[in-house]
């Protein structure tokens, strides 16, 4: 019998909780929140993530399977579609933004001094956008073409450790230019795009 942690527990203790927590207090995430806290959510969509869970319901059924294991997952809160489906509704989606800007700069910084082939002093960037197909009865508001409907993601890569430093979902008909407005420009730095 294993005597140690999960091996999800042990992959979780990489994440910085206090920076964490401070983005939750920065937008009051767990205001009037009895079991399910933010950091319960975060555990259960990063398990989702981890195990290629591909709805609310597989998500519950995977981590009901595991219900005597969820504690030493660190998951203190009851696991459920509708508490899952409420939390994602009504949290405030600036949090996990906040958060991933964190978790990306900490990654950006251990791959500085990556050498990816070619002698720059610069810092790397290619953007490019792909156009993720929807189905026009479930997404009415994301209407492409006639007949069909989609969003588009422009992404920033670094070049350096292949690390996404921006991605911006716009509507399907944005064309790729339109995506330099909304990216912050860092002096001295090389753009690349298609």
């Amino acid at each position: 019998m294993n005597q140690g942690k999960t091996i999800f527990s042990q992959l979780m203790d990489f994440i910085p909780m206090y920076e964490f927590q401070k983005c939750v207090e920065r937008y009051n995430g767990n205001y009037k929140i009895k079991s399910f806290t933010c950091w319960d959510q975060f555990l259960c969509m990063a398990f989702a993530q981890l195990t290629y869970r591909e709805s609310l319901r597989d998500i519950q059924t995977c981590l009901r399977v595991a219900q005597n294991k969820l504690y030493h997952m660190g998951i203190r809160g009851n696991v459920s579609r509708n508490t899952l489906a409420n939390a994602n509704l009504v949290r405030d989606w600036r949090i996990y933004a906040d958060f991933a800007q964190i978790l990306i700069k900490r990654a950006r910084s251990l791959y500085a001094d990556d050498d990816f082939g070619l002698q720059l002093d610069q810092t790397v960037y290619a953007l490019d956008a792909t156009t993720v197909d929807l189905c026009l009865s479930l997404f009415p508001w994301a209407k492409f073409r006639k007949h069909k409907a989609a969003v588009k993601m422009h992404t920033l890569l670094d070049l350096r450790g292949s690390i996404p430093t921006t991605i911006i979902i716009t509507d399907g008909t944005v064309h790729d230019v339109k995506a330099l407005d909304k990216i912050l420009i860092e002096p001295g730095a090389i753009y690349i795009m298609d």
